[in-house]
């Protein structure tokens, strides 16, 4: 199937490489041509696991002639990268908005790139030579309950702007001369298209794992013809035809929901929201076992059992971050809002994330009484380990109110290798045991699998005290003890 993916950031390269892997044609659209230029290069503007290696094998490469039949009639799926709009709403047959949704200050997600993309779909879709092609625009971005439909009047509002404007050019399809342009019916002229809701699943570090194996596969529309085209796009997915070793017959086919668009776009709010509260219980959870002596990671594990609640999402520590969950969470208390509807359990879940980071800091002081002049060493900086992802995380927090109190920051992220707007007064190192040197305290703030064959006692010998918090319960307790560190957990 013809592809095509418009915004080239972490949802939409993702979607476009791996719908490219499973055999379809994909054209990814961006209007930033510095990146397009990269990734025509073959530069990948993310970390993502694996995410490379596929763009690069299935990087666009015109079909030689002198190949057999068979395989010149059924190419492979390829990738394509290019900034001319037109050219991808002309190339697909489903179109998919994958735009960056930020959030603003208010707490609403900022709509204007959605906007803006949408407006262009229906404008290419009067200006191609195919505009009455049927064509799926599928809303991938995370947006509000009810956007869906907003983005179906974008779409109609920028192709009848289109089209009037065709008519006063004298168009050949909407003939008339400009003095005196002829009535027309716009709606005879408008694109025929539906709109589908397909939120993502993503989890940073793991996406293209998540793309072939997802817990399920949600569509919001009533067309019974955008549904039926929607399930061929993701059939090899569903029944697991995509991988030669895999044994379709024995993996049960991936759950395809198919709901309404409000709904649908709801799924996504309410996953993620539900996600983040069970962090943000489990970290409360963990400050009560600290006051009473007993161990969160015994409690995690014993009613992880419970069939009812599972194991994941149970991990106490620093608190949760990122591009999705603090973005959603607020956009769903502000929905609510919008609605009159009270949440205070969600708002309780951004506080108590809010103070979990805080909790970091008092740790530190409780060991260390006055920070002022002390030099603080962070274990990792993204919001959590395999992706490059600064957005949100925990360790801002933490650089903010150690250097608000007078400490020396330094950090150490296998991922961040220079100085970035957001750690002004951070100095960066090399490696582990470069972090330690001179050291009063080392905070664990990223889990990255490295850390955990650190030579843990030269680490304890280069600092000038050999105090470590875990702010992932990372560490085993025992072995930081035997290195010669005071260790302090979360809720243990």
């Amino acid at each position: 199937m013809n592809v095509t993916v418009i915004g080239t950031g972490y949802v939409g390269l993702v979607t476009g490489a791996c719908l490219a892997q499973i055999g379809h044609q994909v054209i990814c659209v961006d209007n930033n041509r510095d990146k397009v230029a990269a990734l025509q290069a073959g530069k990948i503007p993310i970390y993502e696991p694996g995410l490379e290696s596929i763009v690069f094998r299935h990087s666009y490469r015109p079909i030689d002639p002198k190949a057999d039949h068979e395989a010149a009639s059924t190419p492979p799926g390829f990738i394509q990268f290019t900034t001319d709009l037109n050219r991808g709403i002309e190339f697909g047959d489903i179109i998919f908005i994958t735009v960056g949704t930020p959030a603003l200050p208010s707490g609403d997600p900022n709509l204007q790139y959605v906007e803006a993309v949408a407006r262009g779909i229906g404008q290419g879709l009067i200006r191609t030579q195919t505009r009455s092609r049927y064509r799926v625009i599928v809303n991938k971005s995370t947006v509000p309950i009810g956007s869906g439909d907003w983005v179906r009047m974008m779409i109609l509002d920028g192709a009848a702007q289109a089209a009037k404007e065709e008519l006063w050019v004298g168009s050949s399809v909407l003939a008339g001369s400009h003095s005196n342009p002829r009535r027309f019916d716009l709606q005879s002229v408008l694109p025929h298209f539906d709109v589908v809701s397909n939120p993502e699943f993503l989890r940073e570090g793991s996406a293209i794992w998540d793309t072939f194996h997802p817990d399920r596969i949600v569509i919001g529309s009533d067309s019974p013809t955008a549904i039926a085209i929607m399930r061929q796009l993701y059939e090899p997915i569903i029944n697991h035809s995509w991988d030669p070793e895999a044994t379709p017959e024995a993996q049960p086919p991936v759950p395809f929901l198919v709901t309404d668009l409000a709904s649908a776009e709801m799924v996504k709010y309410a996953a993620n929201a539900f996600l983040a509260t069970k962090i943000s219980f489990i970290n409360e959870v963990a400050t009560i076992c600290e006051r009473v002596g007993a161990d969160v990671t015994e409690v995690a594990r014993g009613i992880g059992l419970d069939s009812r609640i599972g194991p994941k999402f149970l991990n106490a520590g620093i608190g949760w971050g990122g591009s999705c969950f603090p973005k959603d969470v607020s956009a769903l208390v502000r929905t609510g809002a919008d609605y009159h509807c009270a949440t205070p359990i969600l708002e309780a879940v951004i506080e108590t994330n809010r103070q979990q980071r805080l909790r970091i800091v008092e740790k530190l002081q409780q060991e260390l009484k006055v920070l002022k002049g002390k030099t603080i060493g962070l274990l990792g900086l993204t919001f959590k380990p395999n992706t490059d992802d600064m957005r949100d995380a925990p360790s801002l927090t933490v650089i903010e109110q150690l250097l608000k109190l007078g400490a020396k920051v330094k950090a150490y992220d296998p991922m961040i290798q220079s100085n970035q707007g957001s750690l002004a007064g951070v100095q960066l190192e090399s490696d582990a045991l470069s972090l330690a040197q001179g050291c009063d305290a080392l905070v664990l703030v990223t889990e990255w699998p490295e850390f955990a064959s650190v030579d843990f006692d030269r680490l304890a010998a280069g600092m000038r005290r050999a105090l470590i918090v875990d702010g992932r319960n990372f560490f085993s307790p025992q072995q930081m003890r035997q290195a010669g560190f005071t260790y302090l957990g979360m809720g243990r």
